[in-house]
């Protein structure tokens, strides 16, 4: 019976009570990645910031995905790796990782 009155977390981050630091701290940077790629890659002179944390942005969230715990967590980390493809998909076509560095 002590089951029924179990409050849930009140917290944003963790659906099942616990803490998950790796997990929070992988979204938030995902989050914030994607973020970054996405509004840099609006600007054209910006590729590679945007080509950049795109791609760090993918894998920080591709592992986030591997490790992550409830759906809330991979909520936002589909959101974030969203937004990084985004943004390094767009600064790759507009002169990539190293456009106008090399040569």
């Amino acid at each position: 019976m002590a089951q029924a009155f179990h409050r849930p977390s009140s917290s944003l981050f963790a659906t099942d009570g616990k803490p998950h630091p790796l997990q929070d701290t992988l979204m938030a940077v995902t989050l914030v990645l994607g973020a970054l790629a996405f509004i840099t890659a609006q600007f054209h002179s910006l590729h590679l910031i945007s080509s950049w944390a795109g791609l760090v942005g993918i894998v920080t969230g591709a592992y986030g995905q591997y490790v992550s715990v409830t759906t809330r967590e991979r909520t936002f980390l589909i959101v974030g790796l969203g937004a990084s493809a985004v943004g390094f998909f767009l600064g790759m076509a507009r002169g990539g990782l190293f456009g106008g560095l090399l040569g």
